[in-house]
């Protein structure tokens, strides 16, 4: 398999010396902009398909080793290290604390249990080198419903089966994903994503509104959904620190041109990803 390191993470250091330095407080969606250069709904998914994690989960931990320790060095109570690294209250630093630790703070202050050793986070190698086609999506008029989830396989496929159950055309239809942003601090990718099709159900009255209508890098995905999170990998850690072009603020679109509704099981399934660019 290819490898392709990129030669520009400095967006991907950048955000992590932020974080490092501000760990304690709670980070403005400006500040993080201004460090990578980036929106931050793509230094979000920069910072996740690079370095494994989302901006939210790391700061969370970098929070919760710090406190370890201030609790192996210090004879700071921990009412006020939890404080001291950024959470409410006792009682949400504890339960963090747990879940990362697999041991209460009382405990590991008690007993005084080495800390894990920290584990460092590296970007990560992209599978491929991309060639995305700049391509201009025509303004379309879609039917949709809107859900907030997880970006993950088993969401998506749990609000696709629930769409499906409209019922639409079976001919001259097309179906689209939205992608849109994500919260700037959260320990999975939560986003709003819109199921979309370009006919309106016959069986309920779906709300409309228009997508595309401008220019957009074209990435295409071959083979099941299961493995979409792979190309995203390559875009996010790989293609998009290496161009020059300057995205915009609309949400990522996804066409599903061979899918298991309108395709055989003997075909292989195709996804156009279209990131917007200014």
């Amino acid at each position: 398999m290819k490898k392709h390191i990129s030669t520009n993470l400095s967006c991907v250091y950048s955000t992590l010396d932020l974080i490092e330095k501000n760990y304690d407080q709670v980070i403005s969606i400006e500040a993080l902009e201004n460090a990578s250069n980036y929106s931050y709904r793509n230094i979000q998914r920069i910072f996740k398909y690079t370095c494994g994690e989302t901006i939210g989960s790391y700061q969370k931990r970098v929070r919760l080793e710090h406190a370890y320790k201030m609790i192996l060095y210090t004879n700071y109570s921990l009412s006020s290290i939890a404080l001291k690294v950024g959470f409410a209250n006792l009682a949400s630093f504890s339960k963090a604390f747990k879940q990362q630790f697999h041991i209460a703070p009382k405990e590991a202050k008690s007993q005084k249990v080495p800390l894990l050793a920290k584990a460092n986070i590296l970007p990560v190698e992209t599978s491929q080198l991309l060639h995305p086609e700049i391509v201009y999506v025509n303004p379309t008029k879609v039917y949709y419903k809107t859900a907030f989830i997880d970006y993950v396989e088993e969401e998506i496929e749990l609000i696709w089966k629930n769409f499906m159950q409209n019922e639409f055309p079976k001919h001259g239809n097309e179906f689209y994903g939205l992608v849109a942003d994500e919260p700037l601090i959260k320990e999975n990718l939560a986003c709003k994503y819109d199921t979309c099709s370009s006919v309106q159900s016959t069986s309920e009255k779906l709300p409309s509104k228009t997508i595309g209508g401008g220019r957009y890098a074209q990435f295409i995905h071959f083979g099941p959904y299961q493995t979409i999170e792979d190309t995203y990998s390559d875009i996010y850690s790989g293609w998009i620190l290496t161009t020059k072009l300057k995205f915009g603020h609309s949400p990522a679109i996804e066409k599903y041109i061979k899918h298991p509704d309108n395709t055989t099981s003997e075909e292989e399934q195709i996804t156009y990803i279209w990131l917007p660019i200014d």
